[in-house]
């Protein structure tokens, strides 16, 4: 049974080429073909009857606007069909592209008179006009084609008289400003190597005093910390990836260090790298681009943790006797240990580790019901920024 297609998936109906459109093309084709029958028709037999009372120069005038009509007919409904679609698809085309297609297009035009203007030498002004509008058309399209695909150099050149507002720009494209915390932390030295972190990073002073005072502190949880921050400075100033620049600046007048942190970035126009959730929250508010090492290490935290009841389908058995195996929604494989038997169900495993390989997480779990007495954790979502180790010292 042939089913309907619904509304939204029917293909749309063709719109019909608007006819002045079509009727101006065609009729610049007719002059031209006309314009090139009279020509070559003087020069074969102009003096000539061919057909009755036309000689050469008629006949070729007459064959000419026949070829030109049908040939301007076709290329006006070509042409009328290309813009609709244009059309279409410039829908989600922002204006900025647009504004710098039109300077293109405008550049375009104006180097393709400068080129084409030698065929008015021609002694024929029929043959010229529709040679010179060819040109002019194909390099006014190739200047509005390169002009959109290089929006963002042509806007430049103009800046702020374009009209335009200024393009939004990614935080990870900006200086970054390094907070006390990331550099006690550690972890972005791995974060750099792995490629996800390049660029410039500024250090200010402010840090530095900071991460020296820690190191001078008579606490040993305290000097390990500072001792451990000047030395992640050193190392990332070896990696190739990014540049490190200790930047001598402080704000008179403010002593706390993550205002310090918050008027350089505004003023610098830098985004701030941090792990202070905190610190990100009301760096944010000021309107500070902000870094948060923090989010993305919950963003790449496990699936499931130790001790979570999570629902597994078994789908075939282990390896091992008694092992039965299924797959989390990520694709993580799930090892469950004395459940070959409910191979085919969908059972609540509880886990008992969780195992990170080079081809993914290997979860490893037992029935809940096995081990009901054991308590169940509660899996916190959002885990206290305390608790992190590259929180800063107060």
């Amino acid at each position: 049974m042939v089913t309907a297609l619904p509304p939204t998936s029917r293909p749309s109906r063709t719109t019909r080429a608007p006819a002045a459109v079509v009727e101006a093309l065609r009729l610049l084709t007719v002059v031209f073909f006309a314009g090139a029958g009279y020509s070559i028709g003087s020069d074969v037999g102009p003096a000539h009857a061919f057909l009755g009372a036309l000689n050469g120069t008629a006949v070729g005038v007459v064959l000419g606007s026949g070829i030109g009509y049908v040939l301007g007919g076709v290329l006006g409904r070509t042409t009328a069909r290309s813009a609709e679609t244009a059309r279409v698809r410039l829908r989600s085309v922002s204006a900025d592209t647009l504004v710098a297609g039109a300077l293109g297009l405008v550049v375009g035009v104006l180097l393709g008179a400068g080129v084409a203007w030698p065929v008015f030498f021609l002694p024929d002004a029929y043959l010229a006009f529709p040679l010179f509008g060819f040109v002019v058309v194909i390099l006014g399209y190739y200047g509005f084609v390169i002009g959109a695909s290089k929006r963002d150099g042509v806007l430049a050149l103009f800046g702020e008289r374009a009209g335009l507002p200024p393009r939004a720009v990614a935080a990870t494209a900006l200086p970054r400003v390094l907070d006390t915390s990331v550099a006690i932390d550690g972890r972005i030295v791995d974060v750099v190597r792995a490629g996800f972190l390049h660029g410039l990073l500024l250090v200010p002073t402010p840090v530095l005093a900071e991460l020296q005072g820690l190191a001078d502190a008579g606490d040993d949880v305290r000097r390990s910390k500072g001792r451990r921050g000047l030395e992640v400075l050193e190392v990332l100033q070896r990696e190739p990836f990014v540049d490190v620049e200790i930047l001598e600046l402080d704000v008179p007048g403010v002593a706390d260090v993550d205002a310090k942190l918050v008027r350089i970035c505004l003023d610098r126009g830098a985004a701030l790298l941090t792990l202070d959730t905190n610190l990100a929250k009301a760096a944010g508010l000021a309107g500070v681009r902000v870094l948060n090492l923090h989010s993305l290490a919950l963003a790449l935290r496990p699936p499931v943790v130790a001790g979570e009841d999570v629902p597994v389908l078994l789908i075939k058995a282990g390896k091992e006797p008694g092992q039965a195996v299924g797959y989390l929604d990520d694709g993580s494989m799930v090892v469950v240990e004395r459940a070959r038997d409910r191979v085919g169900s969908e059972v609540s495993v509880r886990v008992t580790s969780v195992l990170t390989t080079a081809n993914g997480r290997l979860v490893f779990g037992r029935l809940a019901e096995a081990g009901a007495e054991a308590p169940t954790p509660q899996r916190s979502r959002n885990p206290s920024p305390a608790s992190m180790p590259g929180r800063r010292t107060p």
